[in-house]
């Protein structure tokens, strides 16, 4: 049952953060942007919304460790679904940036607390099943996110993200809290002190380590995923390419990947080694995406599903973070790292912008640097943890 409420409850969240993505073009244009304003309007908004997920990933990560897990997984949920539905009615930039802030804040709450609630409650040697399926639905909701917001209205697809979370609200009456949490509640260590990350230097190390294993996966999303319609056009690809078709493949991949390399790590019995295998596999993909010139639109899709598949780590990452820090801890490292991992989007897209200024426009070259920089800092922090598959989480930091 918790497998299933996490997995459904991160479903509703990944399509409600990728949904912007899908629909950003469509609703700029209703507002009034003109064609020259939407690229950078558009990364602006995503840059706000990222923001919230960082903040909200330090937030909601402080209450699942001195509330409990549950009651983030409860209210996350209600911000972000009241956020996206409200979406819907916007009519000025200034009320759609505030609305993506909080609803940034509220989707930050949910995978980590999904995460750190299905590690601690199942067999330690199988976890991996775990958190793998709950990542993959997760997937699977943002190319739902691609599917439907190619299909209707923008205004209609940001009410269904927000009917969604509200609908699955109610199926959450009934789970229960982790075991591990009750434990740790009774007695008297410090919970949820997120500048205690900070204090000791291996504690710091863990956590900067497993933030940078993120950033590959979000140079994918960010721009090889948003702004494909713009390096399919320097790709010199005649075809017309939309960013909710770009988002439904990679997703489609993506989905794939994570149950994939969720189970290979469980083959494996190791966290790093499939991260590794999976991070050097997409690196090589993004590299031969960037070059190659004037394919098909069949062709292009084909790699968008292959590049999704490649970037598909993103379960094992967070299984792994969880399994690197105690209980009074784990909820605040799980929530947050995430989100400072999507909130990465921002320095990477700003990066790529700057790069872009002073290369002339060569959207490819800085696309090519911007990727070596996050696929060299993810190899870094892969090598600077340790192996946690089958790690016995009954301890505090």
């Amino acid at each position: 049952m918790i497998i299933l409420v996490a997995a459904l409850g991160y479903f509703v969240d990944a399509y409600d953060l990728i949904l912007f993505v899908v629909l950003r073009k469509a609703s700029l244009t209703e507002l009034g942007l003109s064609e020259s304003k939407i690229l950078d309007t558009g990364l602006w908004l995503f840059n706000v919304q990222m923001i919230g997920t960082l903040c909200g990933g330090i937030l909601f990560g402080i209450l699942g460790d001195k509330k409990g897990r549950l009651s983030v997984l409860f209210g996350s949920i209600i911000l972000y679904s009241l956020a996206n539905f409200a979406n819907a009615f916007v009519q000025n930039i200034e009320i759609y940036a505030l609305l993506r802030f909080l609803a940034g804040v509220g989707l930050a709450g949910e995978l980590g607390a999904g995460i750190t609630i299905v590690a601690e409650t199942m067999a330690k040697e199988k976890r991996g099943y775990g958190t793998a399926i709950v990542a993959a639905a997760g997937a699977a909701g943002a190319f739902t996110a691609g599917f439907i917001g190619d299909l209707t209205h923008w205004r209609t697809a940001f009410m269904i993200g927000g009917g969604m979370g509200l609908i699955l609200l109610f199926l959450r009456i009934g789970t229960f809290e982790s075991k591990l949490f009750e434990k740790v509640e009774k007695e008297t260590v410090s919970r949820g002190d997120f500048f205690s990350i900070f204090s000791r230097k291996d504690r710091l190390k863990r956590y900067f380590s497993c933030l940078m294993i993120g950033l590959p996966i979000f140079f994918v999303l960010t721009i090889l995923m948003q702004l494909a319609p713009e390096i399919a056009k320097a790709l010199e690809i005649k075809a017309t390419i939309t960013a909710g078709k770009a988002v439904l493949f990679v997703y489609i991949g993506f989905t794939m990947g994570d149950l994939s390399c969720g189970l290979l790590s469980q083959f494996l019995k190791s966290r790093k080694k499939s991260i590794y295998i999976f991070s050097t596999f997409s690196l090589i993909m993004c590299m031969i995406h960037l070059n190659l010139k004037g394919i098909s639109l069949n062709t292009l899709y084909v790699f968008y599903v292959i590049l999704g598949f490649s970037a598909g780590y993103w379960a094992t990452l967070i299984t792994m973070t969880a399994e690197n820090f105690g209980t009074n801890l784990r909820a605040t490292v799980a929530t947050s790292i995430p989100n400072f991992a999507r909130a990465s989007a921002v320095p990477i897209s700003i990066f790529y912008q700057f790069l872009n200024e002073i290369l002339d426009k060569n959207l490819i070259l800085s696309a090519m640097i911007v990727g070596l920089i996050c696929f060299g800092l993810g190899f870094w922090g892969n090598a600077s943890l340790r192996e946690t598959f089958a790690k016995d989480l009954d301890f505090v930091e």
